[in-house]
């Protein structure tokens, strides 16, 4: 009898397990239950990582582009938890001419300044990426970036920063409020 018990408690535990769904990488988040993964079944991002460069007026830039499988999206405030493949930009802005670094966020201290995380791609433009950038100091130049594969050693970058307005006190300590990144559409950068 005891054997039994312990079997029908095994079976009723394993019957009340529910395994993680899977769900394509474009799944918008609350069409999905809790805890689901958007994974990018595809290969959609995994062509995008690599080292790329240009030259936009005077400044050298270069994006460091790295894939995360299964990150943990909280967004507890609209009511979801959820895990999605994504891709991390990290950068470096130097002078072209004097070679000093203007801004760079490859060891950044606090992870949600500087952060630019994709948030999905785009089937009707040709599976561009869609991330999203948090801003620098004071979350200034925060907004959306839109990356498109050219070919295998080339894609184009469109950054479309929000407007911010600043009153004395927004932003205190007097950080450097620059936008670094370069403000434009079709920006074609070249992989390393």
């Amino acid at each position: 009898m005891k054997k039994i018990l312990s079997l029908f408690a095994l079976c009723m535990t394993l019957l009340a397990c529910k395994a993680q769904q899977i769900y394509p990488l474009n799944t918008f988040y609350k069409n999905a239950p809790n805890y689901s993964y958007m994974k990018d079944l595809n290969n959609y991002l995994s062509p995008y990582i690599g080292t790329y460069k240009n030259t936009y007026q005077g400044n050298e830039i270069t994006l460091y582009i790295t894939k995360e499988d299964k990150m943990l999206i909280d967004t507890r405030l609209q009511g979801r938890i959820y895990y999605q493949d994504v891709l991390h930009v990290k950068y470096t802005v130097k002078n072209a001419s004097t070679g000093a670094i203007l801004q760079d966020n490859q060891n950044s201290i606090d992870p949600k300044r500087n952060n630019i995380v994709s948030m999905g791609t785009n089937d009707l433009d040709n599976n561009s990426v869609d991330l999203y950038y948090s801003g620098t100091n004071c979350r200034v130049g925060w907004g959306r970036i839109t990356l498109l594969k050219i070919n295998n050693t080339q894609i184009s970058w469109s950054y479309y920063p929000n407007d911010m307005i600043f009153t004395q006190g927004d932003c205190p300590g007097n950080p450097d409020i620059k936008i670094y990144l370069p403000e434009a559409e079709n920006l074609v950068f070249i992989k390393q």
